[in-house]
C-alpha cells in the first residue's frame, strides 16, 4: 500500500512539476525500497520453509496440511492442481523473478524521481528566451 501511494503522490508530482512532492517523494523512495527488498527476503525465506508442506499437499491430492486444517480451515478446500502441476521448484523460481522485478521497478522510479529532482533544482539556472537568456544582448 505504501508502494503504490507514494508511486500515486510521485505520479502527481513529476506531471505538476512540484518540487515540494517530488522532495518528499525522494526522501521515502530509499525507505520504501529497503522495506520492500526485507520484505521480499522475509516472503522468499518463508516459501522455502514451507516448501515440505507445499509438496505434501500437492502429493496427496491437494488434501490440507494437518497443520492448517487444525488452524480451523475447512477441510474442503483443495490446492490449486495448476500450482501441483507446474512443480515445485517452477513456482519457487517466479515467485523471486516477480519479486525481483518488483524491486527493478521500484528502484527505476527512485531513479526517476531522483533524476527529475535535480532538474528542478537547476531549473532556475537554466537559460531561456526570457530576463537574460539567449534572445538579449548585453
Amino acid at each position: 500500500m505504501a508502494v503504490a501511494g507514494v508511486s500515486v503522490i510521485n505520479i502527481l508530482a513529476l506531471s505538476n512539476r512540484s518540487y515540494i512532492w517530488t522532495r518528499v517523494c525522494k526522501f521515502l523512495w530509499p525507505f520504501i525500497v529497503c522495506i520492500s527488498a526485507i520484505r521480499a527476503i522475509i516472503m522468499i525465506v518463508q516459501l522455502y520453509r514451507g516448501e515440505d508442506k507445499i509438496t505434501w499437499e500437492c502429493t496427496n491430492g491437494g488434501q490440507l496440511w494437518g497443520q492448517s486444517a487444525e488452524a480451523g480451515n475447512p477441510s474442503t478446500t483443495t490446492m490449486p492442481n495448476a500450482m501441483c502441476s507446474t512443480g515445485w521448484h517452477a513456482i519457487f523460481v517466479i515467485f523471486i523473478v516477480s519479486l525481483l522485478i518488483d524491486l527493478v521497478f521500484q528502484i527505476y522510479m527512485l531513479f526517476l524521481n531522483w533524476r527529475f529532482s535535480k532538474r528542478l533544482e537547476h531549473y532556475n539556472g537554466m537559460k531561456g528566451p526570457h530576463y537574460g537568456g539567449y534572445y538579449y544582448g548585453s
